[in-house]
């Protein structure tokens, strides 16, 4: 393939993986309330009995935004078990990264430019302490978009592909899962090369495991 054909097939996945997303976005987003609120229990409950949330002791997980499938259901039930939540926090002066932040009542909390609320990290008394990926657990991101093979497309800014990039390597490393409305479940994704592997899926309705 020619370097012109190359860049051809790539700006043809780009828009397929693009209006994909507006469709995927779009089904989560057309559920009721009561839809979400139902999903959310049942994909709390499928969580509370994998082996890998069962035994972390750190994990991150985030507030719903967009029509995501809601986590939060199960910090009563970490915290009950001893385990200690995060949430994702933008990284300044990174392109497209995260850190994490221990989340708990009294989490001092800001809006950052996508109008997500997170931890607040700046300086001062209240400045919360910031946790690199590799020292979790246990890490529930949001899906847009997944297969029964495994493979997942998530909003396409790369966060979680490029703080997550290290997994590949050698070295610690959390258990990472992607949670998404079963609605999203499509036959195929298509797959990019920069895609972080992940251990599994969780649906409100099935588990999947590459």
């Amino acid at each position: 393939m020619t370097d012109l054909q190359d860049t051809a097939a790539h700006a043809v996945r780009d828009d397929e993986r693009r209006a994909l997303r507006r469709d995927l976005r779009r089904r989560r987003l057309q559920l009721s309330a009561q839809e979400q609120y139902q999903a959310a229990r049942r994909l709390c409950h499928r969580l509370r009995h994998l082996p890998e949330v069962q035994r972390a002791r750190r994990v991150a997980l985030y507030l719903p935004n967009d029509g995501e499938i809601d986590p939060t259901r199960l910090m009563p039930w970490l915290n009950g078990r001893g385990a200690r939540v995060y949430l994702p926090v933008l990284r300044p002066l990174s392109h497209n990264a995260l850190w994490f932040v221990h989340y708990h009542a009294g989490t001092p909390m800001v809006t950052n430019r996508f109008g997500i609320p997170e931890p607040c990290t700046r300086h001062g008394a209240h400045r919360a302490r910031r946790t690199p990926a590799w020292a979790l657990d246990l890490i529930l991101m949001p899906l847009v978009g997944f297969d029964d093979d495994g493979q997942r497309i998530g909003m396409g800014g790369g966060f979680y592909d490029r703080t997550l990039a290290f997994t590949r390597g050698s070295g610690p490393r959390p258990r990472l899962i992607g949670l998404a409305h079963d609605c999203q479940r499509v036959e195929r994704l298509p797959v990019a090369p920069w895609d972080v592997p992940l251990d599994a899926i969780v649906s409100d309705r099935r588990v999947v495991r590459p």
